[in-house]
């Protein structure tokens, strides 16, 4: 496996090699997307042209993760000046311990009905029985989600805001693939990466048709995009920590072994569209959630650092949530032939 991250000072950008305690910049590049699209012109791994570039400055990574050097890591995925040509999108009930959290949101809201099946343990049965089809063969659709274009991104250790518009924020922890259409029109997996698929869940439990509109917030992604990562068994962990204190924390599982849709289904059922097929895009898509901290009862206030962490996908992904100003302004549409 090849672990990559992005970092800048401020005035320039650096593509760098992950080598233990040492970043190896990448020489004459500047961001992982310019690497993956020359990889994928001249017909060569993204691994392969990775090693072969990292022959610049070594940098100390401790240095750049603990903010105390002039370099900061960035998303590990992005594309300067046309954040719309990145597509962030997921895949939800594909893991159990979400199913259930599910279930509870909507009994909750619905306690006559508590007894009955909801819509989500339906479409999450649906997965077991036809999520994982053999190999040349196509099995149910998952539910798929819009989170927003790449403006939606946030690296390491940026806030992830509450507008005043939403009623809640709550982490995700999750891993997201990382896509690259090439100029045919096929789908190229460049990696994976820690990601926190950060939702609204308060807004969602109003009523399960709430779900599109609450996916619809920041998340993040990083530190590290990992290449050639394997994901049958992944263990990890999610912390929220408030006031240097741990509050909540958990064990987490992913990977195929751990969801009843396998990573080929999934990756059929996004890119089966033709508008999720056009040349030079960038897809995120994350592949849903073990446990929240939110089925557990932890609603997040301003300043919560929450933390998390899968083995063999480098340093956490850290991020403090910032609740903006509960004041919402009402938007106007402007005719164009007033």
């Amino acid at each position: 496996m090849v672990h990559l991250v992005q970092i800048s000072n401020g005035s320039t950008r650096r593509v760098a090699l992950v080598e233990g305690p040492t970043l190896r910049c990448l020489e004459r590049i500047q961001s992982i997307y310019e690497l993956a699209a020359g990889s994928l012109r001249d017909g060569a791994s993204l691994s392969a042209c990775a090693m072969e570039k990292a022959t610049g400055e070594a940098l100390d990574y401790d240095a750049v993760y603990e903010n105390r050097s002039q370099w900061r890591l960035l998303c590990p995925i992005d594309l300067p000046g046309s954040p719309s040509r990145i597509l962030v999108t997921g895949t939800g009930l594909t893991h159990l311990g979400s199913a259930k959290d599910r279930q509870a949101m909507h009994e909750a809201q619905n306690p006559i009905e508590a007894a009955a099946m909801t819509d989500s343990m339906r479409m999450f049965e649906w997965g077991v029985e036809g999520g994982r089809p053999a190999k040349g063969e196509i099995g149910v659709a998952p539910e798929w989600f819009y989170k927003g274009n790449g403006s939606v991104l946030k690296g390491p250790f940026a806030a992830l805001p509450v507008p005043p518009y939403a009623e809640d924020g709550g982490e995700e922890a999750e891993i997201a693939g990382i896509y690259l259409v090439g100029e045919d029109g096929t789908p190229c997996r460049l990696g994976m990466a820690i990601g926190n698929e950060f939702s609204d869940h308060k807004f969602e439990r109003r009523n399960y048709l709430n779900l599109a509109g609450s996916k619809l917030r920041s998340c993040a992604l990083g530190p590290e995009l990992v290449v050639g990562a394997p994901f049958q068994s992944i263990s990890g962990e999610a912390r929220i920590e408030r006031d240097g204190k741990v509050i909540w924390d958990k064990n987490l599982k992913t990977g195929e072994q751990h969801m009843c849709h396998s990573l080929a289904n999934i990756e059929h059922h996004h890119f089966k569209f033709e508008g999720h097929r056009q040349p030079g895009t960038l897809h995120v898509h994350f592949f849903g959630a073990h446990a929240l901290s939110f089925g557990d009862g932890v609603e997040l206030r301003d300043g919560d650092w929450m933390d998390i962490r899968y083995e063999g996908f480098g340093r956490p992904l850290r991020n403090t949530i910032h609740i903006e100003s509960r004041s919402e302004n009402l938007q106007v549409v402007v005719s164009a032939m007033s």
